[in-house]
């Protein structure tokens, strides 16, 4: 008998990059293998030169076949087995190494927003719904549109052995969230990517698709961020190093914005419970900033930060990359 084997990689599109995935049927008792693919259609390769090798790193249950099939999250390498120019795990993995002693946790807060047609899920074809207020963690049809797609996707989540922590319903019509963490890196990066694709891929089946945009709608709505939250083992023990890593965080504030995702100074206006790309500053409890210290945090003397500054559509193995080096690299100065 045999299987079927969902991979997934990134591609090399820009400013933001894109899953895409294809089907391996292997035999039963056998590993998903190494593959490949043609880069020339995905933006990494010319094709004259076009293969691309897929590397699995993660392999979980598929819960959208069933049965003993697999989703494998895989990573891209060139033909002489060294990462692409495109492959963001490699230096992600590298820092996770390289800071191993710090014991780094993350918990990856993913906001999205559904579409069908042209406009957000639920909103009038015409015009703009009610303003932003009675959405956030709402109930009742006319406030919360898309939850049959959300629900199938926790359940899906949880079915694939992903460490997903949530759903709510987010400010805006047809926005919602699902967590991931807290697990370290890149495992929760590899697990983001894969939450994102059963998410586009469930909404398939509905008809509707899945923005990842900073700004989905311009005007007075809410972006959608990917917020971060953190920790090593000292700040879990002591809240002078959570004080500590907010400090360290606002010492790399511009190479942090760079590399948090496409259309970041359209979200971080300073509005809509964001600081401005701007500026940096951190605070207890205050949404406001580019970091939140947690209030319980504050009061337990121990525990994370929240970096309130990734995009939705923010690369994980980006973003915990350059929290991992800015906070770990400046505790070992």
């Amino acid at each position: 008998m045999v299987y079927k084997a969902e991979y997934l990689w990134l591609d090399g599109s820009t400013p933001s990059v894109r899953l895409r995935s294809k089907t391996k049927i292997i035999a039963d008792g056998s590993a998903p293998p190494i593959w490949g693919y043609d880069g020339s259609s995905t933006q990494q390769a010319t094709g004259d030169n076009s293969d691309v090798v897929l590397r699995p790193v993660l392999t979980v249950p598929d819960p959208i076949r069933g049965g003993n099939n697999v989703i494998v999250m895989a990573e891209t390498l060139l033909t002489d087995m060294t990462p692409h120019p495109s492959n963001t795990r490699a230096a992600c993995e590298a820092a996770a190494d390289k800071f191993s002693d710090f014991d780094t946790w993350f918990g990856i807060e993913q906001e999205y927003t559904f579409f069908q047609g042209n406009a957000p899920l639920g909103w009038p074809e015409n015009g703009f719904p009610a303003p932003q207020g009675d959405y956030y963690c709402g109930v009742g049809s006319d406030v919360i549109f898309g939850r049959d797609i959300v629900e199938e996707h926790m359940d899906a989540c949880i079915m694939a052995g992903l460490h997903i922590a949530g759903i709510n319903a987010e400010v805006m019509p047809g926005q919602w969230e699902f967590q991931i963490g807290p697990i370290g890196s890149p495992l929760v990066a590899d697990e983001l990517w894969i939450a994102r694709w059963l998410l586009m891929r469930i909404a398939e089946n509905y008809d509707v698709t899945v923005s990842l945009a900073a700004k989905p709608v311009p005007g007075d709505w809410n972006g959608a961020g990917a917020h971060t939250n953190f920790s090593t083992k000292q700040m879990r023990e002591d809240y002078a190093a959570c004080v500590a890593a907010a400090d360290a965080l606002s010492t790399n504030a511009p190479e942090h914005i760079a590399g948090y995702g496409a259309g970041i100074e359209n979200r971080l206006t300073g509005q809509h419970e964001t600081a401005s790309y701007k500026e940096f500053s951190y605070g207890v409890s205050n949404r406001g900033a580019s970091v939140r210290i947690p209030w319980q945090v504050a009061r337990d003397q121990k525990g994370y930060i929240e970096d309130r500054r990734p995009n939705a559509n923010v690369d994980p193995y980006v973003a915990t990359r350059l929290i991992i080096n800015t906070v770990c690299g400046a505790a070992t100065k």
